[in-house]
């Protein structure tokens, strides 16, 4: 969240901010209810003053008269203490929610605008592949390859859920461990973390857990939710510590599953494996000094790009506009990779994004670092090593061949021991 200090003091700034994202986050609301909570306090200094003089009043008083009148006007003046210290605690309670409302500021270079027309490319890399057929979608060669199930796996779990099957169930694993190796090569902390957690840190990292907005499945009566990304279990990590970065930025990577409700995502674009309720990923996240961490985001974006050049898959980055960066990032990019069975002639499709949320999270979670004897919230940062579905949408669909095969990029051969997907398995 915004320091509320930093809204106070640039009032304009961060309304033409909310606008920019085309949010509908009440600035004044922040304002009076600071001012309330401000009064509210200086009341009851007031209150206590008062009673400590009665109080004090009461010790050299010996007539029995104005004693009791005294002990009166104590306990009165206890209960309005209560009654205005409740009331703190609910305008105090009130103003931290109006708060979190209110966007992280967008970076000055972010694109402004609300539709993806409103992104700009930034860059491209590799040629768009030229068939001398029609290519088929992921969907006509895993049925053909009998990789994927979602017949059987809507009766079981319900629609926009799948079972991998043979060479795909390989594929799942030599791309996730593919993305480790060269996390490790980048000196990232590898983890597998939990697929469930607290809904206060889901929140902190700028999740909505519950309400009609959330992308979230919440366990009832629990207080936790299944994640979404390992964004919020990574962000998680450090939450209420002082964290040591004099040797540099804290690199995180996380492996675990994510679970998204993708409510009202239907559409051409989100068939198939593109949007579904469960998927496997390999999740980057960065724990920053504030001055180091816009050069971190081009890091992890560099890494994202390292991934997806080396699997031989045509992609352009994309800096994404303000209405479409969500309540933490600052600035986002995202890798767009060539998809040829999209739409009618091919399209790019979103496979990673990398995010600075600059001290957006961190501020939620009270995360912080000392720095000449004092202590800053840290920034954060995050970004997609592999989405696993994804990667498997784009593998499939620019390996394919006329034959209904696919070729394998040659650095996934040593973690899943075969160069092509040729053969439709047994069918079950």
């Amino acid at each position: 969240m915004l320091d509320i200090k930093y809204i106070r003091e640039n009032i304009r700034v961060v309304k033409d901010n909310v606008a920019g994202r085309f949010m509908s986050s009440d600035v004044d609301e922040v304002l009076r209810l600071y001012k309330q909570r401000n009064l509210l306090s200086g009341d009851i200094d007031e209150l206590r003053r008062r009673r400590n003089e009665n109080a004090a009043s009461m010790g050299r008083e010996r007539n029995p008269q104005v004693r009791g009148k005294l002990i009166s006007e104590g306990r009165k003046l206890k209960e309005n203490i209560t009654g205005a210290e409740v009331k703190l605690a609910e305008t105090s309670n009130s103003l931290l929610e109006a708060v979190k409302r209110i966007p992280n500021m967008s970076h000055p270079d972010a694109p402004r605008g609300r539709e993806e027309k409103d992104s700009r490319e930034i860059g491209r890399y590799g040629e768009v592949p030229s068939f001398n057929f029609k290519p088929k979608d992921h969907l006509e060669l895993a049925a053909g390859l009998n990789l994927v199930d979602f017949e059987t796996a809507a009766k079981v779990s319900g629609s926009k859920f799948y079972y991998l099957k043979n060479q795909a169930v390989m594929l799942d694993l030599a791309l996730s461990r593919y993305a480790l190796d060269i996390l490790s090569k980048h000196n990232f902390t590898i983890t597998i973390t939990p697929d469930i957690a607290r809904e206060e840190i889901a929140e902190g990292t700028g999740f909505a857990p519950r309400g009609a907005e959330s992308n979230i499945y919440t366990l009832e009566g629990a207080g936790t939710c299944l994640i979404g990304t390992a964004e919020i279990t990574l962000g998680g990590f450090c939450a209420g510590e002082i964290i040591d970065l004099d040797n540099g930025p804290i690199l995180l990577a996380g492996l675990s599953h994510c679970f998204r409700r993708e409510a009202g995502a239907a559409g051409k674009y989100s068939r198939g494996l593109y949007r579904v309720h469960q998927f496997t990923k390999v999740e980057m996240f960065a724990y920053t000094r504030a001055e180091d961490s816009e050069q971190e985001l081009i890091k992890l974006r560099d890494i994202e790009e390292e991934i997806f050049r080396d699997l031989g898959i045509p992609y352009r980055i994309v800096d994404i506009c303000t209405g479409d960066l969500g309540m933490p990032a600052n600035r986002k990019f995202d890798l767009e990779a060539w998809m040829p069975g999209r739409g009618e002639n091919g399209d790019w499709g979103e496979v990673t994004s990398a995010s600075n949320c600059t001290d957006y999270q961190a501020r939620r979670l009270g995360i912080r670092y000392r720095e000449n004897g004092k202590t800053r919230y840290a920034h954060t940062l995050n970004g997609t090593a592999i989405a696993v579905p994804r990667a498997l949408i784009s593998l499939l669909e620019n390996g394919q061949r006329e034959d209904g095969s696919v070729a394998i990029p040659e650095c996934l051969v040593p973690y899943c021991g075969f160069t092509e997907i040729k053969t439709a398995q047994r069918k079950d």
